[in-house]
């Protein structure tokens, strides 16, 4: 019994010394459990922040290739524009030259076509000098700004009452004027008939129109261009004498030859402004 009971002992003691064994490798098991399951969480939350880090890191990026595309572009669309406003500030400096170079001939131009109205109105007035110091000679002749204008009265041109046809000596002058005329070129010439104040207005248009016809016939006749003819009869709208003598009448009768060169006319139309 006692043997037995030695035994038990023995058994008793070897199982509880096994027992403990046991609790203790499990109680380091646990612990090496919760460690690696510690150590896991920890991996596991350094590898989220990893992600969350790289996610971010690949975010900025893409955000600063976007921005760096968007440079470029803005760069790339800076250099068209400016390129752009070189080849217009050009284009704008080929147009100011040209337009200067066009200014410049423009001028040349004008003060070589001032130049040649002028020649030609000294010419032309020098001629106008010359046949008014020629008509002059026959009848009274004044120059005017275009021209010249000679006054036929009583004394030069006679006509029978409420007549229009020349007489001899009226002719005669008249063929004097028309040798003159023919040394001149260029001309216009305008005949006017004038009447004293006596009679009625309609009676004298008529009568001054009858007698300037009958002057510009007879110069037609001699050679000249009927073409150069402008026949008016004017009564007495334009008295030269207001009085109511005999004089005064013989100075109102009259035909007027205005003759207008049509180089001092040219010259002072064509004329360009300064």
């Amino acid at each position: 019994m006692v043997a037995v009971a030695v035994t038990c002992l023995i058994v008793v003691g070897v199982g509880g010394y096994v027992v403990n064994r046991t609790l203790d490798r499990i109680d380091r098991l646990n612990s090496q459990i919760v460690t690696l399951e510690d150590n896991l969480q920890q991996t596991t939350d350094d590898a989220d922040a990893a992600r969350q880090r790289a996610v971010a890191e690949t975010e900025r990026a893409v955000e600063a290739e976007q921005s760096a595309r968007d440079a470029a572009e803005s760069r790339a669309h800076a250099e068209e524009t400016a390129e752009v406003a070189r080849q217009q500030a050009f284009d704008a400096d080929q147009r100011a030259a040209t337009a200067e170079q066009a200014s410049t001939e423009a001028q040349a131009e004008a003060r070589q076509a001032r130049a040649r109205a002028e020649e030609i109105r000294r010419v032309a007035e020098v001629e106008m000098d010359r046949l008014t110091g020629a008509l002059g000679r026959i009848a009274e002749t004044r120059r005017t700004a275009l021209g010249l204008v000679m006054s036929l009265d009583d004394g030069y041109l006679k006509f029978d009452f409420d007549r229009a046809e020349l007489r001899q000596e009226s002719r005669e002058i008249l063929s004097r004027i028309a040798g003159i005329l023919f040394t001149a070129d260029d001309f216009a010439l305008t005949v006017s008939g004038h009447t004293d104040a006596r009679g009625t207005t309609e009676y004298n248009e008529d009568l001054s129109m009858r007698r300037a016809q009958a002057v510009a016939s007879y110069l037609i006749g001699t050679g000249l261009s009927p073409d150069l003819f402008t026949v008016q009869g004017l009564g007495m709208s334009q008295l030269l004498d207001q009085g109511n003598t005999n004089g005064a009448h013989a100075n109102n009768r009259r035909v007027e030859l205005g003759l207008v060169s049509a180089r001092i006319v040219e010259s002072t139309q064509r004329a360009p402004l300064p």
